[in-house]
């Protein structure tokens, strides 16, 4: 997907949750009756929404080849769930391993051209029920307190926002081998 230069766009920089748990837990948040579960791979975030000026991408490119350059691949374990209750209807699987890993990610991304406030501090995880009824958050809560998986994690990806199909990866970008 290209976009026009000129136009504003709304982009976000995430890591892929790899199949098939992807999947799996793409496919969980729709049959919970989550309408826009299509068109939101699975990820973790590590810079949310934002505009920006589609002139601007090759700059913000260049920006997060470098934050990625300067990362290291690493190791997320994700196990259980969580939720940000009473803030925020969300429920979560949980990043029990790469926390720290994720959080320097993110606060490279998030320099620069990137730099924004952000509503609430960055808490690495899986979204899997968003502004649903308090009985589905409950549901998703319980029965996925069992999830587990654990990947590595060796690039994150640039997406941007398309009104049909949602959010789109755009391009990759590969983090420094691991020293390990």
């Amino acid at each position: 997907m290209s976009v026009p230069a000129t136009l504003a766009t709304t982009i976000g920089v995430a890591i892929a949750v790899p199949e098939p748990w992807g999947a799996q837990l793409q496919d969980y948040r729709t049959a919970l009756g989550d309408h826009t579960a299509g068109g939101i791979p699975t990820h973790v975030t590590l810079m949310p929404p934002q505009e920006v000026d589609g002139a601007d991408l090759p700059e913000l490119e260049q920006h997060l080849s470098k934050v990625s350059a300067d990362n290291e691949a690493f190791r997320i374990h994700l196990r259980g769930t969580g939720t940000f209750r009473p803030v925020s209807p969300v429920v979560f699987v949980t990043v029990a391993e790469g926390i720290s890993a994720c959080e320097q990610l993110a606060f490279g991304v998030g320099q620069g051209p990137l730099r924004a406030d952000q509503r609430f501090p960055y808490h690495p995880h899986v979204t899997v029920a968003h502004h649903l009824p308090d009985e589905v958050l409950d549901r998703a809560f319980e029965e996925l307190a069992d999830f587990e998986c654990d990947f590595v994690v060796d690039r994150f990806s640039l997406y941007v926002h398309d009104r049909e199909a949602g959010w789109v990866p755009t391009r990759d970008f590969a983090l420094a081998a691991s020293e390990e």
